[in-house]
């Protein structure tokens, strides 16, 4: 029962504000002592020790560095101009070009705030200057933005590989269709709304000839190009079995610094911002990881998983019952904290009794990292609101974001439903 305390008392910390990673360490501490003594933590250094020593992680810093690396490069500027040219004359194409560059950022990027903001700085103005409706504007910005948490390279994904114990690289390829797939979905919700509602999504009126069509769309491939082929050596050296996710992510890296060299953008001193920012969203998440093991530690030790285990061994239905009521509970999660807490706390007290119901745990994987994009999108606390809202127009209120994200919330629910409920069609089970 004291585990269980230990965890109420640990999300209500987190949703008053407390740093996640002191909260979890903090409260392990605590409730560790009280109840099993000092001894409890004696193994603790030798549990930092093998994080420090995990390979797999090892990709943490170096996508990070990738991603921040290719924001500096002024890459999402580029692709939305090239972007926006080419599809700018068909209704709703701003939106469509906004969605297709966050794709693009997703796969090359990664870094949620920094596409969010990019996309809200350049993008947004254009559409309410030419006449979009705001909740449309905002929800294609922020629902393109949180791709990066499903397509490969996804920080998501690296942790749960390692939360679960499963190959980096099957998590990757797995994660690809649904991705793409939730694209396909964004695109097609945004063209049909606007032909529904002409006026919410007009055409751009570019007054082009011949020449200069041709012109955009080579300035199109200019941009779309080089990223694209990062994209493809990143990925594919991982799909083909060349080379491990660290691995491939050292050539992300080495392709960044090349794509900044091509663009004219690389300095010295963009390279050690770079660098000092990779460091601090690195320490903040290895930070967590080490609160988060000492929280496992003192919640285990407890007998807080065997309650859990026990609670949801006996839910009605099985393991369909287990699987909806844990996708419910992330989802509810998702409100109020960061996916980070969700899979260095929730995820490892769900895993054992998924593996003990016969739940394929990549499927299982993947439903919790499509899950845990909401938590950038769901109001109250959705990252990606806030992200908007700071670099939004005046005129754009709280209101029309939260509007703006609705569907694109229902979109991401309705695509965990048909993974959980058709596995075959993504390639699952």
């Amino acid at each position: 029962m004291i585990g269980i305390l230990m965890f109420f008392v640990a999300l209500l910390l987190l949703l008053l504000g407390f740093p996640v990673a002191f909260t979890f360490g903090g409260v392990a501490l605590i409730f560790g002592v009280l109840s099993e003594g000092w001894d409890l933590f004696a193994f603790m250094p030798f549990r930092i020790y093998s994080i420090m020593q995990n390979v797999v992680l090892m990709a943490v810093p170096l996508f990070i560095f990738m991603g921040i690396l290719l924001q500096k490069t002024q890459l999402a500027e580029q692709l939305l101009e090239s972007m926006g040219r080419l599809f700018g004359s068909m209704r709703g194409g701003l939106a469509v070009s906004t969605i297709l560059v966050g794709a693009l950022l997703a796969a090359s990027t990664g870094v949620v705030g920094a596409s969010v903001v990019a996309m809200g700085v350049i993008s947004l103005p254009v559409m309410l200057r030419y006449g979009y409706n705001r909740s449309l504007a905002c929800g294609s910005i922020c629902g393109a933005g949180t791709l990066g948490q499903i397509i490969p390279p996804s920080i998501v994904l690296i942790i749960l590989g390692d939360v679960l114990g499963l190959p980096v690289g099957d998590l990757f390829q797995a994660a690809l269709i649904p991705g793409l797939a939730l694209v396909g979905v964004y695109v097609v919700y945004v063209l049909i709304f606007a032909y529904a509602r002409p006026e919410a999504a007009p055409p751009i009126p570019f007054e082009q000839d011949d020449s200069s069509r041709i012109k955009h769309f080579v300035d199109a491939l200019r941009a779309i190009i080089p990223p694209l082929l990062l994209i493809i050596v990143v990925l594919g050296s991982i799909f083909a079995g060349i080379a491990t996710p660290t691995e491939s992510s050292a050539l992300g890296v080495v392709g960044a610094i090349l794509l900044a060299l091509l663009y004219g953008k690389f300095s010295w001193k963009m390279l050690y911002a770079t660098a000092l920012e990779t460091v601090k969203i690195t320490a903040m998440v290895f930070a967590i990881l080490l609160g988060a093991t000492a929280f496992s530690m003192a919640f285990t030790y407890t007998g807080g998983d065997l309650i859990v285990e026990e609670v949801l061994l006996q839910l009605p239905g099985e393991k369909w019952g287990f699987l909806i009521f844990s996708m419910a509970i992330i989802l509810l999660l998702g409100f109020f904290i960061d996916f980070v807490e969700i899979s260095f706390i929730v995820v490892p007290i769900l895993s054992p009794i998924a593996e003990a119901m016969g739940i394929s745990l990549l499927w299982f994987a993947i439903l919790i990292a499509m899950n845990l994009q909401t938590s950038f999108l769901t109001p109250p606390f959705g990252f990606s609101l806030f992200y908007l809202k700071g670099v939004a127009p005046p005129e754009v209120r709280t209101v029309d974001i939260y509007r703006g994200v609705i569907p694109f919330i229902l979109m991401q629910v309705s695509i965990v439903v048909s993974i959980l409920v058709f596995p075959d069609l993504y390639g699952l089970r």
